[in-house]
């Protein structure tokens, strides 16, 4: 009888232990939704895009890249639609890769350069873009942004960006970042920062001027590929842009 009781008795601790595992699991994947849905809807509140903004198709050897231009920042915005249009980014390499941190091209230099060629002073001869930093828009995974050389005025070049890959950071290291800038992030930067990703320490830095729309897994190829000096692929990994949506 005792045997039989002691049976029974294990037989219930163990369906509660089941059920309350069940029940922690289930509350942990609540809370992981639940993040990841803030995460979402973060994205939407800090970069509010207009349904008529202009979108460009980057068509590369790992596959398409969808950008959405802002129309916050209209100096970066039309400069980058008129080369678009006018093919010049058409055949021209990424030429500038780094896994965690963001892929670079736009080099004229890069479209008949010879392999293990040093590239990224193409395009010092043509008039620089004045500064856009806005608040609102900042360096998470995906933003199309303009790379500029050491100028005081940090305006930026006229042909060459970068697309942000990115990390993920802890509070801790946004506080640093946050310290050395004029702006505090506000939490749904933050919460972007901790879930998506991004490159915070470029932010006032650097003007961005769009975000991806679709593709993010092609920046991911991109930056994955073997590199060489200077961090340029060994394998050229070349472009073709067009317009796909005009105002």
């Amino acid at each position: 009888m005792k045997k039989i009781l002691s049976l029974l008795l294990v037989a219930v601790f163990s369906i509660i232990a089941l059920n309350v595992n069940a029940q922690a699991k289930k509350k942990f994947a609540v809370k992981k939704a639940v993040v990841r849905t803030s995460a979402r809807r973060a994205i939407t509140r800090t970069t509010k895009i207009k349904d008529n903004s202009i979108k460009i198709k980057i068509t590369t050897d790992s596959g398409v890249i969808v950008v959405k231009l802002y129309d916050s920042t209209p100096l970066h915005r039309d400069n980058f639609t008129k080369l678009v249009k006018a093919h010049f980014y058409d055949s021209l390499l990424f030429h500038r890769v780094i896994s965690g941190f963001m892929i670079q091209g736009g080099d004229p230099l890069s479209k008949n350069a010879e392999p293990g060629a040093m590239l990224g002073n193409g395009g010092g001869d043509m008039a620089r873009i004045p500064a856009e930093f806005k608040p609102s828009l900042f360096h998470k995974k995906g933003t199309l942004c303009a790379a500029r050389d050491g100028n005081p005025e940090m305006a930026s070049s006229a042909c060459q960006f970068y697309i942000v890959q990115g990390n993920v950071y802890s509070d801790d290291l946004l506080n640093g970042f946050d310290m050395q800038r004029s702006v505090k992030y506000t939490p749904e930067q933050r919460l972007v920062y901790k879930t998506i990703g991004g490159t915070p320490m470029l932010d006032t830095k650097y003007t961005v001027f769009g975000e991806v729309s679709s593709g993010l897994d092609v920046i991911d190829k991109i930056a994955s590929v073997q590199k060489g000096n200077a961090d340029r692929p060994v394998g050229d990994v070349r472009m073709k842009m067009e317009v796909v949506s005009d105002k």
